[in-house]
């Protein structure tokens, strides 16, 4: 019989290494703040929280957080990952100036987090722009998807509280731009809330949207050229009272509870009434209809908004609901947008499913908790997790092509974000040497060409 030697090949372990770069990959991110402007954009906005004498510019250090976050980092003190590569990621503050900082800018509260928007929308702008208009959909639209998330706590912390899930935390809203089959999205807005807000609050829904409006170019809050699509949660009176009151500016898709009077009204359609669902490639589906009601209904709803509800035939399996009707399962929203068909705007407004794997990605992206204990320093914590994101959706924005632009964080991390790679100096120049056997080598130079061919920010 052949001697085992174990699964895996045996290697000796020595210290004392030099030239080689851990996370080099991490240079598509960084390359992707410098041709987007998002280090001068920053600098700026944060410029008045500058002490006289400081080391380290504020703007810096907050993208040193979120470049931690964005390569899988869970706290403050991860950032020692980019301290410890300074030819990638140049000088890096110490732990306690990076929380001085947080300190710093939560203490200023609306002012630093208006500032940071501020800034995080005029470089959202001119990513758009470098990608082409990739935001808006076929119909000329920005699509913005409004969700909310649970992140548990797991020590008492500051407005964390119990929440629907029988869970303990905080219960934030997030907004997000959908950027459609192709790509990924990016989140314009992000509200902490206690962790026994409510999932229909209507006064948040109204904040968040505003929130995201402002950070959407100008031309997109006019004409109807921004549809806000959610969930039912959302399908309050004040909320659709609110949108409906923009519709000359505003569409939106806001899926409603069933009401008793909704599901009469659903058994009193008749057959030649139903139109068979559609599915994005246009093809029908089998077991799905949709159709408008009217009339009884709509008394007392919003002017001009329009009730679609759909029926399908429920998996194997699944459990039927009360408001289910003749064995279909039923569900419903409302929308303000006229002229095209009903399976159209039916198939248009369960795409709003993709909001739930921007929820995944943010998850995997600093989201699954919040360390600080203060709600003003968790604050900052959820900026910090926002413009992480922006970098991984404006990233493969510019310059990933075909499958990889989809790939989500995690994926990003272990194909090309944690590749390792030789540093050298040649002709006063550094170079970074991806390994010729890594799978992804390719991936990650073609990327960066496309970055370095973009024009550099104005």
């Amino acid at each position: 019989m052949k001697k085992r030697s174990g699964f895996y090949p045996r290697v000796r372990v020595r210290g004392g290494g030099a030239g080689a770069v851990s996370q080099a990959g991490g240079v598509l991110l960084v390359e992707t703040v410098r041709r987007t402007g998002l280090d001068a954009a920053l600098s700026t906005a944060l410029e008045r929280w500058c002490k006289p004498r400081a080391v380290h510019d504020p703007g810096k250090v907050l993208l040193d957080l979120a470049l931690t976050v964005a390569l899988g980092g869970d706290c403050l003190s991860d950032v020692a990952m980019l301290r410890a590569e300074p030819d990638l990621f140049g000088p890096v503050a110490s732990d306690p100036t990076v929380s001085r900082l947080v300190d710093t800018l939560a203490a200023a509260g609306p002012r630093a987090l208006a500032a940071v928007r501020q800034a995080r929308a005029e470089v959202h702008e001119r990513v758009r722009k470098l990608a082409g208009g990739a935001a808006p959909n076929a119909a000329g639209q920005v699509v913005v998807d409004i969700d909310g998330v649970l992140v548990q706590a797991h020590s008492e912390k500051q407005d964390a509280a119990a929440t629907w899930k029988k869970t303990f935390g905080h219960h934030p809203l997030f907004a997000f731009v959908d950027h459609g089959p192709d790509g990924s999205g990016e989140p314009v807005a992000g509200l902490l809330r206690p962790g026994n807000a409510g999932s229909n609050t209507a006064s948040d829904h109204i904040a968040i949207a505003q929130q995201s409006l402002a950070h959407l170019p100008k031309k997109h809050r006019r004409g109807r050229r921004t549809l806000i699509r959610t969930d039912s949660a959302d399908g309050t009176h004040d909320f659709l009272n609110w949108l409906t009151q923009r519709g000359r500016w505003l569409s939106y898709s806001v899926g409603m509870v069933i009401t008793d009077a909704i599901h009469q009204a659903v058994l009193l359609v008749p057959a030649s009434a139903w139109t068979p669902a559609t599915e994005p490639d246009g093809n029908i589906r089998d077991g799905a209809w949709v159709a408008e009601l009217a009339d009884d209904v709509l008394k007392g709803r919003p002017k001009g908004m329009r009730l679609i509800v759909r029926k399908e035939r429920p998996h194997p399996g699944a459990q039927l609901r009360i408001t289910d009707a003749d064995g279909m399962r039923i569900t419903c929203f409302a929308t303000n947008t006229t002229g095209a068909p009903i399976a159209t705007l039916e198939q248009r407004h369960r795409q709003r499913a993709r909001a739930e794997d921007r929820i995944r990605a943010a998850r995997a992206t600093g989201l699954r908790n919040l360390p600080p204990h203060d709600t003003a320093q968790n604050q900052i914590r959820l900026e910090i997790v926002q413009i992480a994101l922006d970098l991984l959706a404006w990233m493969p924005m510019l310059a990933l092509t075909g499958e990889t632009r989809r790939w989500e964080p995690r994926r990003l991390r272990f194909r090309l974000l944690s590749a390792a790679a030789q540093i050298v100096t040649t002709a006063r120049r550094r170079y970074l040497r991806f390994a010729r056997h890594w799978p992804w080598t390719d991936v990650i130079t073609d990327a960066l060409a496309r970055l370095e061919a973009l024009p550099n920010p104005g």
